[in-house]
């Protein structure tokens, strides 16, 4: 039975777990609250991958206080060795005598195990208390431990008439500085930044997270089947990972890519491009939780299309751009209403002097593979 301190507690384990927001990834974000006699005893959020986990480093601050401690933690604690020694060893040699979780692990190698070792130790447990916003800071790790691809997030900025970039492809800068910044705290808590090989042509983007303060860059991601890329891109003039995808299989024309500090993935040709299902499965396998898509209208209505979109940030921009000029995303074959792709508005809001959009498709019909057509 919870009541209105556990609520208390618990949000405040929330606001701790979203100070690592873009520092845990792979890991997920979680935080911890220990309490005692109604007394805040000791607080931790889990950092970095490798380093100590929330309830590890709330009970090191609470010390012998900890016995008889009730404990708040935004995912059940870890029940096996990974890069750390399991946490419900931790609590239950610190004599914790309960545990709120918001929701359990979605790692099969926790998946409720964690909980039921708890319990069975004879230590009180609770689970499900505001498990949609403790889910909500982990969208990538939840999606990527359950269906077995990343949560992708795709970057869009339009001018009011819908449109993306002049026909000529000029589209610097439909939005302004504040929501360019907004952009980079976007690309920050991702795992991965996407985009195929006909944005890499027109525009020549560095894909890296350009905030103060900075240390982890993520991976960047090029889809690209015919291997176009050219070794002098910026994106390969950057710090940090590039993978690029492709169906050229010959090792000769990987080498100058390679020489340039790309991994190149081969995979199969589908007739139409890179299969995008396999795509982000082979991105789930190298841990990847988040990706974020910057793109051009081809590569962006393939993934709607194919329903492997979660999730669309749209800024819109007080401009005009005419009726020649580019659109969101290219649809072929959509001539009637019964067609249309819906969404569900989630959030809008004033990012400086445009406005942010954000958008979920409705759920997803069963998965079939994707094409890529590389813009």
């Amino acid at each position: 039975m919870v009541d209105a301190s556990d609520y208390h507690y618990m949000s405040r384990a929330l606001i701790l777990a979203e100070r690592g927001l873009y520092t845990t990834d792979p890991n997920p974000r979680v935080g911890c609250v220990l309490v005692k006699d109604g007394q805040v005893i000791g607080e931790g959020w889990h950092v970095r991958a490798g380093e100590a986990h929330a309830e590890v480093i709330a009970l090191e601050q609470a010390g012998e206080q900890a016995r008889g401690a009730t404990v708040y933690v935004t995912l059940e604690p870890c029940c096996h060795h990974g890069r750390t020694a399991p946490c419900t060893d931790a609590l239950l040699a610190a004599g914790v005598t309960r545990v709120v979780a918001a929701m359990e692990d979605p790692n099969p190698r926790v998946a409720g195990r964690g909980l039921a070792q708890i319990r069975a130790a004879g230590v009180a447990v609770e689970c499900g208390l505001l498990s949609d916003k403790a889910q909500a800071l982990n969208p990538g790790f939840v999606q990527r431990m359950r269906k077995g691809r990343p949560w992708v997030r795709c970057k869009l900025a339009m001018s009011l008439d819908g449109r993306t970039a002049m026909a000529s492809g000029e589209s610097q800068w439909i939005t302004g500085a504040a929501a360019r910044a907004d952009v980079q705290r976007l690309r920050a808590r991702s795992s991965a930044i996407m985009t195929g090989i006909g944005t890499v042509l027109a525009d020549d983007p560095s894909l890296t997270v350009r905030l103060p303060d900075t240390r982890r860059q993520p991976l960047r991601v090029i889809l690209d089947s015919r291997l176009r890329t050219p070794p002098g891109a910026n994106v390969l003039q950057q710090e940090g990972p590039v993978l690029i995808f492709t169906s050229v299989s010959e090792a000769r024309y990987h080498d100058p890519l390679r020489r340039a500090g790309a991994e190149i993935a081969v995979l199969p040709p589908t007739g139409e491009g890179l299969d995008l299902a396999a795509v982000l499965a082979e991105l789930a396998a190298r841990e990847i939780n988040e990706l974020h898509l910057e793109c051009g209208a081809t590569l962006a209505g393939a993934l709607l299309r194919r329903r492997l979109l979660d999730e669309l940030i749209v800024y819109l921009a007080p401009l005009v751009l005419g009726d020649s000029a580019r659109g969101l995303f290219h649809l072929p074959g959509m001539d009637r209403m019964d067609q249309r792709i819906e969404l569900t508005i989630t959030d809008i809001r004033a990012v400086g002097h445009d406005w942010r959009i954000d958008a979920q498709p409705a759920p997803p019909q069963p998965e079939r593979g994707g094409s890529e057509r590389e813009r």
